[in-house]
């Protein structure tokens, strides 16, 4: 009679699992120590070899040249154990064995010897669908079983498992297996069963599995039920409903060339086919998401689940946008791919997804419309180029409209003088205010020192602290939100040039307020005089100018 592949070819020892390295090599010292415990968990994706290493286990403990690593595969029990009929290795399917009835009859069992063998190993697969009840049941076997028995418990929702259970073995999370190592072990298959497969037939057996080998095995073995001992990708793909590379293209092709109506055209062909359209955009969400990370790392990467042929042509696809689209593209599609979950008409939710990323190709990023203020008034951005934008396109300054900084960025060519001239309810300026006497404070003569070197940020604080002269140094109490604004080594230069040689000693206090104008009509005279400052920025003038209908609703001046 005919065995399926994934039970002809199941690992009889831990030398044939595949992968989980970490679990053979504590369960191998383990059983060499002779450190056995008396309980086991064994979680984590299904088809990654839970159960094929409980029953190794068993194999191990039970084996006449044992308790060994490495056992015979000859003697009785080994035979027994691996054909499924070993009396003293028993397997309880826990999905319809989960009651507490059940459990009571276990726990009778474990008071019993063996009836031939050195243990009784109890394999309680999917242990997760066990009751609280019938777990409660099991707990005080399950702390302190006799001698001779040993718990497996497998499980793919260890979360499910309660504390109290999980407490009392040791644990073992099994990992998905390597698309590498899962396409080394088909390939090896395959020659034992005389199939021709090249790596693209692989590997898209390797990814039906998602880092399940049964599953790949399972779809190996439906694959040469169906093209014989000769295996083809196309005809691989067609058989398990998965979508070729060059369909998936044929979208990314119409984004880049912004053609809406092949990308209509591409969903009616899904429609008459009759395929699966949230199956297909989980498999285009798939696809950019390579082509992201073929565009980060390049080809011959283990983070992308394809054979090398197909990684180089994600790479070169790739190369053609920026990580920037490919990450709204992924976005994009991912929305979609939930929507159809819950869609009742998911035609018209991927016509839509896909249109919008036709219309997200076409857009300029704000990024890149914000670095265009940068440039000449006359400069517009016409189409975004493919390769990431610069650094200096994504350190464009803030919409809200910025005050005049210290020293003038390099962009500033214009003269401060050559700005419109305030309103005549404007005050002067500070750099037209006449100089201090002699005899002002040193407050003054410092404000006056500074708006002189056109450090205005400076000035602006110091007017808004307290500054004592004292006879060996001169205090500055300013609020925190000016520890931008003041810098120590700056002030104790600027007295120095007031022939202050005084030690400056600068602290930030919580509690300190900022200098308000005298009344209100000076304060309001204050906020005309931020917002002119502010209009007559070449900043400001260049973005207004970039977006024709951007309006400013309000202007905040950053020191108060």
């Amino acid at each position: 009679m005919y065995q399926v592949i994934a039970r002809k070819y199941r690992p009889q020892s831990f030398s044939e699992l595949v992968s989980q390295a970490h679990v053979k090599t504590t369960l191998d010292n383990a059983i060499s120590q002779r450190r056995i415990a008396h309980g086991y968990i064994f979680s984590g994706q299904r088809g990654t070899g839970k159960t094929t290493v409980a029953r190794i286990m068993a194999r191990c403990l039970n084996c006449v040249n044992g308790p060994t690593a490495t056992p015979c595969g000859t003697c009785s029990s080994c035979v027994e154990i691996a054909a499924g009929g070993a009396v003293d290795v028993i397997e309880i399917d826990a999905a319809s064995n989960r009651g507490i009835n059940e459990m009571r009859e276990l726990r009778e069992s474990v008071r019993y010897r063996p009836a031939r063998d050195r243990y009784k190993v109890f394999i309680i697969d999917e242990a997760h669908q066990i009751t609280n009840e019938a777990f409660n049941a099991l707990l005080k076997t399950l702390e302190e079983p006799p001698e001779w028995v040993v718990f497996i418990l497998c499980t793919t929702e260890s979360h499910k498992i309660p504390t109290t259970i999980a407490s009392r073995c040791q644990q073992f999370t099994f990992r998905s297996v390597e698309f590498s190592e899962l396409m080394a072990r088909m390939e090896w298959i395959c020659q034992q069963e005389g199939i021709a497969a090249d790596q693209d037939t692989l590997a898209v057996l390797a990814q039906v599995g998602e880092g399940s080998v049964r599953d790949s095995l399972s779809a190996l073995d439906q694959a040469i039920a169906c093209c014989g001992t000769t295996l083809k990708a196309e005809e691989v793909r067609a058989l398990l409903g998965l979508f070729a590379l060059d369909g998936l293209d044929q979208v990314v092709d119409a984004v880049e060339r912004g053609d809406s109506t092949r990308v209509l055209e591409i969903v009616a062909e899904l429609e008459r086919s009759g395929a699966n359209l949230q199956h297909f955009c989980r498999e285009l969400a798939r696809h950019i998401r390579n082509l992201l990370v073929a565009r980060i790392t390049g080809a011959g990467t283990r983070l992308i689940a394809a054979s090398p042929n197909e990684q180089n042509k994600m790479a070169e696809v790739g190369k053609r946008f920026s990580e920037e689209d490919l990450t709204r593209y992924l976005q994009i599609v991912l929305d979609v791919f939930r929507d159809l979950q819950y869609s009742l008409q998911p035609r018209l939710h991927l016509e839509l997804g896909l249109l919008k990323l036709v219309h997200a190709g076409r857009l300029t990023s704000i990024e890149e419309a914000l670095a265009g203020i940068g440039g000449t008034p006359s400069a517009a951005p016409v189409s975004r180029p493919p390769q990431t934008p610069p650094p200096a396109a994504r350190q464009a300054a803030p919409v809200t409209a910025p005050t005049p900084v210290n020293d003038p960025p390099p962009w500033d060519a214009a003269p401060r003088a050559a700005a419109p001239a305030p309103a005549p309810v404007i005050p002067a300026a500070p750099s037209q205010r006449p100089a201090p006497a002699a005899g002002d404070s040193l407050k003054d003569r410092m404000h006056a020192a500074l708006v002189e070197a056109g450090l205005k940020f400076t000035a602006d604080a110091i007017e808004s602290s307290n500054v004592t002269e004292l006879p060996a140094e001169v205090e500055i109490v300013a609020p925190e939100e000016l520890q931008l604004s003041l810098n120590e080594k700056e002030v104790q230069q600027f007295l120095g040039k007031l022939g202050v040689n005084k030690r400056v000693k600068l602290r930030f206090e919580a509690g300190v307020a900022v200098v308000a104008a005298a009344n209100p009509a000076a304060a309001a005279a204050k906020d005309e005089e931020v917002v002119q400052r502010a209009m007559a920025h070449p900043m400001v003038k260049r973005f207004q100018e970039t977006f024709k209908d951007s309006q400013i609703r309000h202007v905040r001046d950053l020191k108060e």
